[in-house]
């Protein structure tokens, strides 16, 4: 079985938010409804996500669209086509430290986080805020 990072990003979803005890027969079951699949991958250390990939790109949307927000292995979990990037802090594995300043990332949707990034008013005692 292949890495997961090595899957066809048009068929692979990310699921999230699945605490530590979900079952690759369990996921297995419920996403192969929307249609067959290629491989099943869930994380262990740590715990918490997994990615399913479908043969199918039109069965992940499916997929993405009726499962997300649904209870698996005991937990509402969260649902979506994966872009390759860790997206959630918390929920997945970063490969890099967090960036300092702009997300490059367009499709953000927490918008609390970004008011933190802005620079403060006044000119600070520390000099590691006014570097960039």
């Amino acid at each position: 079985m292949s890495h997961h990072r090595e899957w066809d990003l048009s068929c692979k979803v990310y699921v999230g938010n699945l605490g530590n005890n979900a079952s690759k027969n369990e996921l297995e079951d419920v996403f192969s409804k929307y249609g067959p699949l290629r491989n099943v991958w869930v994380a262990r250390n740590p715990p918490g996500f997994a990615f399913v990939e479908f043969e199918d790109p039109r069965d992940a949307e499916d997929a993405v669209r009726g499962l997300d927000g649904t209870r698996c292995c005991g937990v509402h979990m969260i649902v979506e086509m994966s872009n390759g990037r860790s997206r959630r802090s918390g929920g997945g594995r970063r490969r890099s430290p967090p960036a300092r300043g702009r997300s490059r990332s367009p499709r953000r949707r927490s918008v609390s986080r970004s008011r933190s990034r802005s620079p403060p008013p006044r000119r600070s005692r520390s000099y590691s805020r006014d570097r960039r």
